[in-house]
């Protein structure tokens, strides 16, 4: 654990450290409609992204955390999961080039959504769960930080002028492709993770054992990715590129306490006595990095994004909020209702707080754009963050409650 601590510290200085030297050269080259264009392809591709994830990234996670000491259950974890993923994968992708043919305004933008799509190849690839399963973020971190360096280079050699802002995502997928190559190689090698045969119902049972965490997974996107696809359509890549500057900056907070989630994760997995510390430090690291954002927003967005970028401080003060309710959700969702078994349970809470988000978004986004957004996804993420943290209350004390003499 402590090993994973360490590889852990560098993760998290890393995922601060790289948009931070990006961020501030791609936006004052490309300008606001490069920015929000996009903000638009990553908003279309989180959905298909989604899918390919199928939720896998937490249950295969908690199955491989479990049985790591059983090599055969392994590989028959990792085996059904990877084909799993192929197959969902190819599914996303048909699926995007049927909306690509029947939408003009994804037919306006075919490039830039194919080459946000091929960042999905290499994080099939990249078998991340199996990392965290077996708490081996080593190379995780070595490969997450090679990803991003090579990113990082070939957006100061070749994007040069407004026109470049496609090459972005394209620099991201190839950051990943190479990564996720790596990654294979590395658990068919030195991990010594085989694939096994698996049948047709191993596959179908393997997606169906997920399906409450995927459905789960998916359901925010009707009022987070939804809401900026909306965004899109009736304000352009100007209103898109000013909120994704307030919401990148709330983005990449949310990154730290997701990677602080992930390392947890298998350890709750099978000593879920020890959640009570790691909410403690997570809440706390919330509410600090809220009101850091809060109360710098103006500086933050002048600094990593400049003056054309201003109006996104609104957005950044009224998200700086979403951290809290992300940790919550994190804290008391994904590491304790999942770790519990109790999937079901946060599908139900995140459906009909999707739902309201959901409603929210049309009248919100015509009339208020950006700031629109902004709203919509605060509330609807308070009311899944606030939800999930009752839920699991509740279920805590009940546990105390039934093991008392």
């Amino acid at each position: 654990m402590a090993s994973n601590f360490a590889w852990l510290s560098i993760l998290q200085i890393m995922s601060y450290a790289f948009p931070l030297i990006t961020i501030p050269y791609v936006a004052r080259i490309v300008g606001t409609d490069g920015i929000g264009d996009i903000a638009f392809a990553a908003a279309v591709m989180i959905w298909f992204q989604t899918v390919a994830e199928w939720g896998f990234n937490l249950t295969a996670t908690r199955d491989i955390a479990v049985n790591r000491e059983n090599p055969q259950k392994v590989n028959h974890i990792f085996t059904s999961v990877f084909i799993s993923r192929v197959l969902l994968m190819i599914v996303s992708g048909l699926v995007l080039a049927i909306l690509i043919w029947l939408i003009p305004k994804f037919r306006a933008n075919w490039l830039i959504l194919f080459y946000t799509f091929l960042m999905i190849p290499g994080q099939v690839l990249a078998c991340d769960w199996l990392f965290q399963g077996l708490e081996k973020m080593k190379y995780m971190t070595i490969l997450n930080v090679l990803a991003r360096t090579i990113f990082t280079a070939l957006i100061f050699i070749f994007i040069k002028q407004p026109t470049d802002y496609v090459l972005q995502p394209l620099f991201l997928s190839l950051g990943f492709i190479v990564s996720g190559a790596i990654s294979f190689y590395i658990i068919l090698g030195p991990y010594k993770v085989r694939l096994t045969k698996v049948t047709l119902a191993d596959i179908g049972a393997t997606i169906k054992s997920s399906a409450d965490v995927f459905i789960n997974t998916i359901l925010p996107n009707f009022y987070n990715a939804f809401s900026v696809m909306l965004l899109g359509f009736w304000g352009g890549p100007y209103y898109n590129g000013i909120y994704d500057a307030g919401h990148k900056c709330v983005n990449i907070s949310n990154t730290l306490f997701g990677v602080m989630s992930r390392a947890f994760f298998p350890f709750l997995s099978r000593r879920i006595d020890r959640h009570n510390i790691y909410q403690k430090i997570s809440l706390a690291g919330a509410i600090l990095c809220a009101l850091v954002l809060f109360i710098f927003a103006p500086l933050i967005i002048d600094l990593l994004y400049g003056e054309a970028f201003m109006k996104g401080v609104i957005v950044l003060r009224i998200q700086s909020l979403v951290v809290i309710f992300y940790v919550l959700n994190d804290v008391y969702g994904k590491n304790y209702l999942i770790i519990v078994h109790q999937e079901r349970l946060l599908r139900n809470i995140t459906a009909v707080c999707s739902l309201i988000g959901f409603a929210m978004a049309f009248p919100m986004v015509y009339y208020l754009k950006d700031i629109g957004v902004a709203i919509t996804t605060t509330v609807s993420l308070g009311l899944i963050g606030i939800s999930t943290f009752i839920a699991s209350r509740r279920l805590q004390k009940k546990a105390v409650t039934t093991h008392q003499p």
